[in-house]
């Protein structure tokens, strides 16, 4: 049965893909901008101003800071995606606990991003980067079994041909995570 299954999320991947990347449009990782090669620690570029600054004391928007969070986590720099994560207001929206969830996994934390993972689910149970993010997790520790059950929730809700559910599939075929 679990053969059959693997099989069944291989098979799929040599046909082309139209899966977006977490937090973008497309599937490539996320490109430098000034907040990677200019900044430096926490602070993110705001363009408005021209200038790296503080995301506490800046006027950026959630959606802005979670764009710096995606771009600081690929450059490896996990602390300072933290620095902004915790400057981002409400801590609660199920986007910001993903990212905590999946910068937590990156720097070792598993357990702590499982909670996270959990909370950015029961907040919005539909959220399917969270999901995915998770199951790579899985993947990561040999769970696999775990994994899979994400997957099965990424398509039952409507997630198939998404980033969240490509990357999962794909994760499970060759034990390979994504860092975006």
């Amino acid at each position: 049965m679990r053969i059959a299954l693997v099989t069944a999320l291989v098979l799929p991947l040599s046909l082309p893909t139209l899966a977006l990347a977490a937090g973008s449009e497309d599937t490539k990782p996320p490109k430098p901008t000034q907040t990677t090669e200019t900044c430096t620690g926490t602070q993110v570029w705001d363009e408005k101003t021209q200038k790296c600054v503080n995301p506490k004391k800046s006027d950026l928007g959630t959606d802005a800071l979670v764009g710096a969070v995606r771009e600081l986590a690929y450059a490896g720099r996990l602390d300072d995606a933290q620095g902004v994560l915790a400057a981002i207001a409400d801590q609660s929206d199920d986007r910001v606990l993903t990212y905590w969830g999946f910068t937590h996994r990156k720097l070792g934390h598993t357990e702590l991003a499982n909670a996270f993972y959990l909370k950015a689910l029961a907040k919005n149970p539909d959220n399917l980067l969270a999901r995915s993010y998770m199951g790579q997790g899985f993947v990561a520790e040999g769970r696999v079994d775990d994994a899979i059950a994400q997957w099965r929730e990424i398509r039952a809700r409507g997630g198939e041909g998404t980033w969240a559910e490509a990357s999962l599939r794909e994760s499970i075929r060759s034990g390979i995570t994504y860092s975006y």
